[in-house]
């Protein structure tokens, strides 16, 4: 090998290895169509990995119902960095692409065209080697009839000295014997130049063939060759420059996943537990001692003890340290939540035209302080940007009106005169909104303000949105009421007023520590208890009765003024559920106006006594002058 110059070529090298350079050309195509089809497999590979990264990504997406937990650092960081994995896979797409339109298309098509060149040669190569054969066989027909025409000649001279020399023979036999000799001799010289001719015209097609012709076959095959190693070569570094084309971008999506991180705070995260949980109540205050030596002191005893076991009851599935009620006492309460059933929730959605939250109040009582406040400013951020969106709305239809009416080839004014009478009223609406949570939002700040908003676990006085009353019970005691303020700004209750409210006979309810005002709950506004003392004991001892099912009836209130249903109602009434229903255009008495929660209370006025709740959009109502 480092004898041979760049200079060496196959037509001098090789002139005697036409079988061997027709394999190897063949050989090193077919190698050609293999690296074509590892190309096309990778392709396909990246193809795939990109489709798999994608579906990776798509699979950990944040569900709707996590939204709310990638407000933390360590979450917004993970979205981030599936973000860049999606770019990421979209290069990888980008290189998948790139290899079957440059390289793999190129490929075959070089394969073919390789193919069909190296065929020609070939056939060259064989037409050249057949007419060197033909040659040869003809030149070894002519020195065969040469030999043949000497033997003879020589036969033919031997034969005519013989006769010549034998005296016995005629002249005219040895004149025989001379002419053949001479015929003979002829014909052998004719045979010779033959010979001569044939042998000069195969050298010259020999040289021919091994010096011009055969070396030009192998030439072309060795340039075919050499086309085929560049190529193989070209488009290895094409494939290189196509995944360096895309090293850029999938580097910044890197730096992407990097910066990803580093947003990541572990202080800021651990604040927004803070943020979202927090409630706004004060820890509770230390528990008082009871001296039981002391007389008149047990009812306190007892009503210290039942608040301690109202908030241990969510142990049993009844009611949480706020007072509220569990999922799983929720289950028993189906009656008092059975207007949240399928059509009684359609009914409501429509009535409200969802104005509700999806808590379940519109003013998000239910909710801590905290919490509320923040919801609430969520709410009214989203108000003013629909307000912000329906003034421009209403101004551009305005200007609209002002140009028809300047130039009325334009247009009709008065086609935009209902749009815009639409868009004040959903503008008028959307203010009335804005107004009424933004008052929902200062009673939360002031009641946060206050500092009364303390736990409820110990008696220690919390701030509801609801009322929570002691009525007269079947045995006709005495009946007290105490109304929390629907909003904790309104009021608060002090551990003075909760310690002054004694047990009284049996069955007389204790105070109400947490119920809320909507009439779906079957409590506050509906009157009903959630804790009462037992009369046998003097101390709670978790034997008294269902709360679920103690509801006790009220004092009956007079009416402030008259409604009248602008839609049918199609509501139950009984002590467990707390809505009646109503036909439409019905007149009743009004009650008790909408607290915020979006239900009004009703008597009928005609027939047995009914009363109860109705949604407060279904009616319009008008107050008597006081």
């Amino acid at each position: 090998m480092a004898t041979l110059t760049e200079n060496a070529n196959w037509g001098t090298e090789l002139w005697d290895q036409y079988d061997n350079l027709s394999i190897h050309t063949l050989k090193g195509i077919d190698f050609l169509e293999r690296y074509g089809h590892f190309v096309r497999d990778r392709a396909t590979i990246e193809s795939e990995y990109a489709y798999k990264l994608r579906r990776l990504v798509k699979n950990y997406q944040p569900k709707k119902k996590d939204e709310e937990d990638y407000q933390f650092t360590s979450c917004r960081a993970f979205k981030a960095l599936m973000t860049e994995i999606n770019d990421m896979a979209g290069q990888h797409e980008v290189v998948a692409e790139d290899l079957q339109a440059n390289v793999i298309r190129e490929l075959t098509a070089l394969v073919k065209d390789l193919r069909e060149e190296r065929k020609k040669q070939l056939q060259e190569g064989q037409r050249l080697s057949q007419s060197l054969q033909t040659q040869i066989e003809s030149l070894q027909r002519a020195k065969k009839a040469y030999d043949k025409a000497f033997k003879e000649a020589e036969k033919a001279i031997d034969g005519f000295q013989k006769a010549d020399a034998d005296f016995n023979l005629s002249r005219a036999e040895v004149e025989k014997h001379r002419a053949n000799m001479a015929h003979k001799t002829q014909t052998c010289d004719q045979a010779k130049n033959e010979y001569a001719v044939q042998l000069q015209q195969t050298n010259q097609l020999q040289r021919q063939h091994f010096r011009s012709g055969l070396p030009e076959v192998f030439r072309q095959l060795q340039d075919l060759d050499e086309k085929r190693i560049k190529n193989i070569k070209n488009f290895i570094k094409g494939s290189v420059e196509l995944e360096r084309n895309v090293f850029p971008i999938i580097n910044k999506c890197l730096d992407g996943v990097l910066k990803a991180a580093d947003i990541i705070n572990e202080k800021e995260d651990t604040l927004l537990v803070i943020e979202k949980y927090k409630s706004g109540f004060q820890p509770p205050e230390d528990f008082p001692f009871e001296d039981l030596s002391k007389g008149g002191s047990d009812s306190g005893s007892a009503n210290n003890l039942n608040n301690i076991q109202l908030g241990s009851k969510i142990k049993d599935g009844g009611y949480t340290v706020k007072g509220t009620i569990t999922g799983k006492a929720m289950k028993k309460r189906a009656g008092i939540f059975n207007i949240f059933g399928s059509r009684g929730l359609t009914e409501v959605c429509m009535a409200i035209k969802n104005a509700a939250i999806a808590d379940g109040k519109e003013d998000l009582s239910e909710l801590p302080p905290n919490q509320r406040r923040k919801k609430l400013m969520q709410k009214i951020e989203e108000l003013k940007t629909k307000v912000t969106q329906e003034t421009a709305a209403r101004d551009g239809l305005m200007k609209m009106k002002g140009v028809y009416e300047g130039n009325p080839a334009l247009g009709d004014p008065r086609t935009i005169e209902s749009q815009l009478n639409e868009c004040s009223h959903r503008l008028e609406k959307l203010q009335q909104d804005l107004v009424r949570y933004q008052g929902y939002l200062d009673e939360v700040v002031k009641g946060i303000q206050s500092g009364n908003l303390t736990n409820s676990v110990t008696g220690s006085p919390r701030l509801l949105n609801g009322s929570s009353r002691i009525h007269r019970n079947s045995g006709g005691s005495a009946a007290e009421e105490n109304s929390l303020s629907r909003s904790a700004s309104d009021s608060s209750v002090t551990n003075t007023t909760l310690n002054n409210i004694k047990r009284s006979a049996p069955g007389t309810p204790q105070l109400n520590h947490g119920c809320s005002n909507s009439p779906e709950s079957g409590l506050g506004t509906s009157h009903t208890s959630l804790h009462h003392a037992d009369s046998d004991q003097d101390q709670y001892d978790g034997n008294h009765a269902d709360p679920e099912s103690e509801y006790y009836e009220a004092d009956v209130l007079p009416a402030i003024g008259i409604c009248r249903a602008l839609y049918a109602f199609e509501g139950t009434f009984s002590a467990s559920e707390g809505s009646i229903p109503m036909a439409q255009d019905e007149e009743l008495h009004l009650i008790e106006v909408d607290q915020g929660d979006g239900w009004t209370r009703v008597r009928r006025i005609n027939g047995e006594f009914e009363e109860g709740f109705v949604p407060t959009t279904y009616i319009e109502t008008s107050l008597f002058n006081t």
